[in-house]
């Protein structure tokens, strides 16, 4: 067993025009009196890093760190989710993810998915200048449109899907291996890594390669109903990030688990902020730790009812108030009665 780090914040729902939310110095100063330890930064905006740069750059890289780690902070992971949404996408959903890309890239896929592929390759470099050996991403999607058979799918198609999901994905596992980064997919509805099941077909696409692996979010297996405690059990030596992030699902007579094209707030199943959903984190952080999971409990917030500033302040506590500090001990030592080999023998008798 091992303890857990923590607690560690994603930046992405907290950058700001407003301070202190406006700069990396500044937000971390304002996180590191808050009593967090660690940072997970989006790579893709720019007030927090400069990506190329950090690939590129181990002095700036040297830097950036220094200046965190001044206050207290360590980087967790770098995250890649909207440059890697873009490494596979359906034409349907063209329109709507231009916005994840430059905009001289609009209008044109195959620039997009180009360039979405060079940002991964530099997060990869960059994550190893940083001395990171995890990078948070989703794996995109080709096949979410057929996510529900009907009209019914073609026999191979997807078979096809996650073989062209590979085929994208496989270069960029084998530069993240030279650089002995792993890849922690968030599975995550809307991509075609979504859950276990959609993992294992990826992965045995990718014949097993030990660079693909998992970021663990229970909130979004709590709007699949999926038992994430059981996840945990099948896929724990694939499990390489964590976001502590809460949800519910509220029975409803009117909606299910697609939600009916409603609001967040309306949805029978949303985020919450930590300890005002449904989640058993006491038996998540239990799973993990039996597990010998050492990496970092990292709070993505992202709740439809609370204040985000809110939900920071009282994330330290929920994280601290987990995080199991393991045992080296067994309870019953004092009644040992020492390990002999003649001894044991004789209590079996033999």
């Amino acid at each position: 067993m091992k303890t857990i780090k923590g607690p560690a914040i994603f930046l992405a729902q907290f950058m700001d025009e407003v301070a202190p939310f406006n700069t990396l110095d500044n937000i971390g100063s304002w996180l590191a009196q808050l009593g967090y330890k660690g940072v997970q930064i989006p790579t893709w905006d720019k007030r927090c890093i400069d990506l190329e740069k950090a690939a590129n750059s181990k002095t700036y890289a040297d830097e950036l760190k220094g200046s965190l780690s001044e206050k207290g902070l360590a980087i967790t992971e770098l995250s890649v989710h909207l440059q890697s949404q873009l490494v596979a996408t359906h034409p349907a959903y063209d329109i709507m993810f231009d916005g994840f890309a430059p905009a001289h890239l609009h209008q044109d896929p195959k620039a997009r998915t180009a360039w979405a592929v060079n940002q991964v390759e530099l997060a990869a470099k960059a994550s190893a200048n940083l001395g990171l050996n995890t990078l948070a991403a989703f794996s995109g999607a080709l096949l979410w449109h057929t996510v529900y058979p009907w009209p019914q799918r073609p026999s191979g198609l997807v078979q096809a899907g996650f073989k062209e999901l590979a085929n994208r994905w496989r270069p960029l596992l084998d530069i993240c291996d030279q650089h002995g980064v792993d890849i922690a997919y968030e599975l995550h509805p809307g991509e075609d890594l979504h859950d276990g099941i959609t993992f294992e077909r990826f992965l045995e696409e990718l014949q097993g390669h030990p660079r693909a692996n998992i970021l663990y979010d229970p909130s979004h297996f709590v709007l699949q109903q999926l038992d994430y405690l059981a996840f945990i059990d099948f896929y724990h030596e694939r499990i390489k990030a964590f976001h502590v992030k809460d949800a519910e699902f509220l029975k409803s007579g009117k909606s299910g688990v697609y939600g009916g094209y409603q609001d967040w707030i309306d949805r029978p199943g949303r985020f919450r902020s930590l300890g005002d959903g449904q989640v058993d984190f006491k038996g998540i952080f239990t799973k993990l730790s039996r597990y010998g999971f050492d990496r970092w409990a990292v709070i993505e917030w992202e709740c439809c009812i609370k204040d985000p500033v809110q939900g920071a302040k009282e994330g330290v506590a929920f994280v601290n108030n987990h995080i199991i500090n393991v045992t080296q001990k067994t309870f019953d030592d004092f009644a040992s009665t020492g390990a002999d080999d003649n001894l044991n023998k004789r209590i079996l008798g033999l």
